[in-house]
């Protein structure tokens, strides 16, 4: 089972849904650097369960506790390994998907791979559980970015039909529900409060903006800053898609339309659009870094649903019971910029290594 990424950073997520703890260790990270944990759980605060109407209502702290790889507060340069401990778990509600898979979950597919001994419960490791040890690495990444001007935030783009189409051009984090439009916020929330009620859940799509990345992160080929990032954000339980800058609608563009022409801005080579999204050939041009990350609905839903017994191979109905979030894009905001964070970093890692001394 591949639970790590990256080549200069290793990041390693380990634990399930309802194990005694979750969890991740980080190879790579330069010792001397403080960290601001008071920040860090702010940040884990941003995806953590049970804050409001809109997600599952189950309750988790998620304090991170570090067991090696930092020392007062400051990176020792050792592999740091930190764990969650989980509190809230509800393993029987899950009973009748040890045989009975939940449609649009990965409850089949970990059947067929892992057999009848796999774990099930919540999601097992599949679960959108393992995304908090996730938003601790990417959250320590963060702040490492920080220090050399680079700041990586997410905002919700729309949720079902509706579109936050609002100029992005700073963080929303700190805001209760992440759009720059309140407006747009509202008729989401109102759009979750919906599916909800219907006993249903709804999709949607997180953007994500990288400034102060330099020109030259990345390569071409399989290791381009396109596929870094890529499957980074594909470590999240529910993307179903990724695109960068114009994405899927730059092809219905004329080349003189997706073009983006070089300048001269503040004495820099710049271009005067940026339907690339800030990389070309997979390698950054030292533009603004656009990624979008689409989430499907939350297969965990009320309304009764067909499935199949996998003992007998009869049709069945299903009521999936359990705690679930009618919508996981605003919990996800945090952890695609987590995701992405560890992607930048890790890249700016691997562009050291031609720097001269």
């Amino acid at each position: 089972m591949s639970s790590s990424y990256g080549t200069n950073l290793r990041v390693t997520v380990f634990g399930q849904s309802h194990s005694e703890a979750i969890g991740v260790t980080v190879e790579g990270l330069p010792a001397g650097h403080a960290i601001d944990l008071a920040a860090l759980q702010r940040f884990m605060d941003r995806r953590a369960p049970g804050r409001n109407a809109y997600s599952t209502p189950r309750k988790e702290a998620d304090v991170p506790q570090f067991l090696s790889g930092i020392k007062d507060g400051v990176l020792c340069g050792a592999p740091l390994t930190a764990v969650i401990y989980n509190t809230n778990t509800r393993s029987g509600d899950y009973a009748e998907l040890a045989t009975t898979p939940r449609p649009g979950h990965a409850d089949y597919t970990a059947y067929v791979k892992y057999g009848p001994s796999r774990d099930y419960a919540g999601g097992g490791h599949f679960s959108g559980r393992l995304t908090a040890p996730l938003c601790i690495a990417g959250g320590i990444c963060l702040q490492l970015l920080a220090e050399k001007g680079i700041t990586v935030f997410a905002r919700i783009r729309s949720i079902g039909t509706v579109q936050d189409d609002a100029p992005f051009t700073a963080s929303v984090g700190e805001k209760d529900f992440p759009t720059v439009s309140d407006a747009a916020g509202e008729a989401m929330q109102a759009a979750i409060a919906a599916a909800k009620a219907d006993g249903d859940s709804v999709g949607g799509v997180v953007e994500c903006v990288v400034l102060g990345a330099p020109a030259g992160l990345g390569d071409p080929m399989f290791d381009g800053m396109e596929n870094r990032i890529a499957s980074a954000l594909f470590g999240i339980p529910a993307v179903k898609g990724v695109e960068f800058g114009d994405g899927f609608a730059a092809a219905a563009l004329r080349g003189s339309e997706n073009n983006d022409p070089f300048i001269v801005e503040n004495g820099a080579v710049a271009t005067a659009t940026n339907h690339c999204g800030g990389i070309l050939g997979g390698i950054t041009n030292g533009m603004p870094l656009i990624v979008r990350a689409a989430f499907k609905p939350t297969p965990s839903i009320a309304k009764e649903q067909q499935s199949v017994d996998l003992t007998t191979l009869q049709e069945k109905k299903l009521t999936v019971r359990g705690r679930h979030d009618p919508c996981i894009v605003p919990r996800a905001v945090p952890c695609v910029e987590a995701a992405v964070a560890i992607a930048v970093y890790d890249a700016w890692l691997e562009s050291q290594k031609y720097k001269e001394n």
